[in-house]
């Protein structure tokens, strides 16, 4: 599928570079030029569907009136910074499809490129709210969603990308809740199979007299009640990758005619004789032990074997606790994007909720952090805020320290890694000197001083700003902006 264009005028780099980050994300293609170079590029303007103007170094007004002209009817939108609003002249606020303040949300970026490219996708017979569903789809369940930097959860992404380009068929185990159709459609995310169909299957919330034609599809009148042929989950992934969740509750019966099309990739529809050859990468998952299933002669040990061709285990979240903060990040930032409010948490809050033993895994953590944000709408979440059972948990200093090293600020819908401090910062202090005969330019000493210290900061943190800042005790986008004023690469 053709993918929509934009156009991104900006001279603010920083700020550019974060936008083509969302919008590829978001599967836009993005072209950028700072407006002393947009030149060569206005020639060929029609081809893109909407046109994003920020900072530009000459006269706006111009500028804008420029690219207006030459965009027709493509809708021009200007970002300011926020609190600036007020700034922008009457006759630019005319001239611009709309003004937004910067920085975005991305709930509210998703609303203006809705309404921007409504018109690109009715001309390819698309309605919007199919889109947003596939795109949420395919991109909510991308590897990113993989959140954690525990051993364990960098083990499951490193078997993801060695098994990504191959074909082979996948097992995946795990408790329920741990994630399990995440990293399987994160594993089609990575694959050569990404542009073709994802289609999932829950094997144990169907019943067995009805899974085979929802395998395999049927025909008209193949029993009472099939008015009409139907396509089957084999059919609907071709070229793409069927998900078998729940592989341990299949009938037996289904087990034998699924191990047929695994070893000849052919089926029948039910009420048919006709053979159809299907290509579809397999991916079965379980929360239960198959051997065990073995054994009791409620699973198939041929198909075992023939699933079991590589196996990844997603490990339960009492074995990644340090996760926890990053984990509640994404849930929030998901949270905030499909509008089902935020919430934010304490350093003491996180703290205990890693030492809790999470027997229903990440779909506990996200349905508690949800019911929080309804409880809670837009507040900050203390221990005495969180569920009894959560509070006989002891908070140690120590474990305090370790939840502040990824702390999250979901206000901004932004995640701050944080390291502690290794001194009182309130302490630092200028040198005693005296002052020079002929004066001082005070503006000028303390700015200067401001960039050593910053400079100081960015590199005792290996250029991580969200370190930086909090090595200063400033928030991060204050940060962000002193950098700029005081033009300080980064």
């Amino acid at each position: 599928m053709v993918l929509p264009r934009l156009l991104l005028i900006d001279d603010n780099e920083t700020r550019s570079k974060q936008l083509e980050v969302i919008f590829q994300f978001m599967e836009y293609q993005v072209t950028y030029a700072v407006s002393s170079d947009y030149g060569p590029i206005s020639g060929k303007i029609d081809q893109y569907v909407g046109i994003f103007v920020g900072d530009i170094a000459s006269k706006r007004a111009v500028v804008i009136k420029e690219i207006v002209d030459k965009a027709g009817k493509i809708p021009v939108i200007l970002l300011v910074d926020k609190g600036a609003v007020h700034e922008v002249s009457t006759t630019i606020d005319k001239m611009v499809f709309e003004v937004l303040e910067w920085p975005l949300t991305y709930a509210g970026l998703r609303r203006i490129t809705d309404k921007l490219f409504a018109p690109f996708w009715q001309e390819l017979g698309i309605h919007s709210q199919h889109l947003d569903r596939r795109m949420y789809d395919r991109r909510a369940s991308s590897i990113v969603r993989l959140q954690g930097n525990s051993p364990a959860i960098v083990n499951v992404r490193k078997a993801i990308d060695q098994v990504a380009d191959s074909d082979a068929t996948v097992l995946i185990l795990g408790e329920s809740g741990t994630g399990k159709e995440v990293v399987a459609r994160s594993l089609h995310d990575a694959s050569l199979r990404s542009s073709k169909p994802f289609v999932p299957l829950n094997c144990g919330a169907i019943p067995g007299e009805l899974l085979e034609s929802e395998l395999f599809g049927h025909e008209k009148g193949a029993f009472t009640g099939a008015l009409n042929s139907r396509l089957g989950r084999f059919e609907l992934a071709e070229g793409g990758t069927l998900f078998l969740d729940e592989i341990g509750d299949m009938p037996l019966m289904m087990q034998v005619k699924l191990l047929r099309v695994l070893q000849e990739r052919t089926f029948e529809r039910v009420g048919s004789s006709k053979s159809i050859h299907c290509n579809v990468r397999i991916i079965a998952a379980t929360h239960r032990h198959l051997e065990d299933q073995i054994r009791e002669n409620r699973f198939r040990e041929d198909l075992y074997y023939r699933l079991n061709v590589f196996p990844i285990e997603v490990p339960p979240l009492r074995e990644r606790t340090e996760d926890i903060p990053l984990l509640v990040a994404d849930i929030i930032t998901r949270m905030e994007s499909s509008n089902r409010g935020s919430v934010r948490l304490s350093s003491a809050s996180l703290a205990i909720l890693r030492q809790y033993d999470w027997p229903g895994n990440v779909r506990e953590l996200a349905n508690l952090i949800e019911r929080l944000a309804i409880i809670h709408p837009g507040g900050l979440i203390n221990v005495a805020d969180l569920p009894e059972k959560f509070r006989r948990f002891h908070v140690a200093e120590e474990i305090i320290g370790q939840a502040e090293e990824a702390e999250v600020d979901a206000a901004d819908g932004e995640r701050f890694e944080f390291h502690r401090p290794e001194a009182d910062s309130d302490n630092l202090s200028p040198e005693d000197a005296p002052l020079p005969e002929t004066g001082i330019d005070l503006k000028k000493y303390l700015d200067t001083m401001e960039s050593n210290l910053i400079r100081r900061a960015l590199e005792e943190s290996n250029g991580v700003v969200a370190h930086a800042a909090k090595r200063l005790n400033l928030r991060r986008t204050t940060l962000v902006e002193k950098l700029r004023k005081l033009d300080l690469q980064y």
